[in-house]
């Protein structure tokens, strides 16, 4: 488990991840970091669902910084699939028998009263409304199906965030297709990163995704850095308000610090 969070019910706990596999291996100008890169596709770790859940894919981008300054940008595609180890879906179950028995016992040390004393004095609404909580908060491994998280990453020199997003929600696609793509998704790998090359400055290329033409463009040498983040985003996310405020912390030049979850 990662973190300290045994308070929480197992499907509300996060676990710890692991790189599974990368490609290439490495890079001479650019070594893979696989500490920072689990940590950074995963921050808050690897998490488990029920049908019963919302399994939506999410996308999510980050950058990494190194001691001279260069930065390396990562688009990362979180999505959840069906866990189809026996093993892993008994310990959730033994996990969840765990957590009742805890939740059991410390009840039963906060009150003298019996069980039958305690569950008449819930009345018959609020019975319904812990019977529910417990079922959309539980698992059963008779009846529920059990999945987990991944990720899809790609790591680039360049923030070409809108081209990373449409390939990645492509390959996604392929993979939880019930019709493979009319390659295989090795070869949609290969390409991206052997034989799309790096647009010039000041122009753009256009590359085949796994089903549809992507295009990414790179600005000119006397144009304003690559900025590929869509600006609304930025508004629904601090307001207005918080956003003229940053704004003017910028052309004063204080120190700006954002702190979320």
């Amino acid at each position: 488990v990662a973190g300290e969070n045994f308070d929480q019910s197992p499907l509300r706990r996060t676990f710890k991840s692991k790189v599974l596999a990368h490609y290439p291996q490495n890079i001479e100008w650019n070594p893979f970091d696989q500490d920072a890169v689990n940590m950074l596709c995963m921050p808050k770790g690897l998490s488990f669902r029920t049908q019963s859940d919302n399994r939506d894919p999410q996308l999510h981008s980050f950058i990494i910084t190194r001691e001279d300054g260069s930065r390396t940008y990562g688009f990362v595609l979180t999505f959840y699939e069906e866990v189809t180890s026996k093993q892993i879906c008994t310990a959730m179950q033994t996990l969840y028998q765990m957590h009742y028995a805890e939740q059991y016992s410390s009840v039963c040390a906060s009150s003298s009263c019996s069980m039958d004393s305690l569950a008449s004095s819930i009345d018959e609404g609020d019975a319904t409304s812990l019977a529910k909580l417990q079922r959309y908060n539980s698992y059963d491994i008779s009846r529920d199906t059990l999945y987990v998280s991944k990720c899809i990453c790609l790591i680039t020199p360049l923030p070409f965030m809108q081209a990373c997003k449409k390939f990645l929600i492509q390959l996604y696609k392929a993979v939880t297709s019930q019709q493979p793509p009319p390659l295989p998704l090795e070869s949609y790998i290969h390409n991206i990163l052997y034989e799309v090359p790096l647009p010039p400055p000041g122009r753009s290329l256009k590359f085949y995704g796994v089903y549809e033409p992507i295009i990414c463009q790179r600005p000119g040498p006397s144009e304003l850095p690559l900025s590929d983040y869509p600006l609304r985003e930025v508004f629904e996310l601090l307001g207005l308000e918080n956003l003229v405020q940053v704004f003017t912390c910028v052309l004063l030049e204080m120190q700006i610090l954002l702190y979320s979850q």
